[in-house]
């Protein structure tokens, strides 16, 4: 079975999250934007990262699919206070307006989905790699 890709927010969808996660080669696939509700699936190369960020006012929920990876949180970019290493099943949940990053530690692709509460990027979103993103004009810190 062929795997949808595009962003069907707002319209009712049952989907295969796993197999849509670790299926996913690009750094990031937004598959769902709704009024308060985002989905993306992630993944992130061996030795990447998803980069330090910050969503002001957005909690935020990742799940990890398949991978190794830490994870690092706190109250600014220069206290990550909170470290965890990250594996299969494991639930990463980040409070709205707190630093964090996760980093793959593996030899293979870290791979999982995210939601976001409310939409941090633009519908439709793709990034193919982690570059992509960096320079995306509408991606913020």
């Amino acid at each position: 079975m062929k795997l949808d890709y595009s962003d069907r927010g707002k319209q009712p969808v049952v989907e295969n999250i796993e197999a849509l996660t670790v299926e996913n080669e690009n750094y990031r696939t937004t598959i769902w934007t709704g009024e308060k509700l985002q989905v993306t699936v992630m993944a992130i190369q061996p030795g990447d990262d998803i980069g330090l960020e910050i969503h002001h006012g957005i909690d935020q929920f990742l799940r990890v699919e398949s991978g190794t990876g830490i994870c690092k949180m706190g109250p600014s970019k220069d206290d990550l206070s909170f470290e965890q290493a990250v594996k299969d099943d494991d639930a990463i949940f980040v409070p709205a307006s707190t630093w964090h990053n996760v980093e793959n530690t593996g030899n293979v692709p870290l791979k999982l989905y995210t939601i976001y509460a409310g939409p941090d990027h633009v519908k439709g979103t793709i990034h193919p790699t982690h570059e992509d993103a960096r320079n995306d004009p509408n991606e913020q810190e």
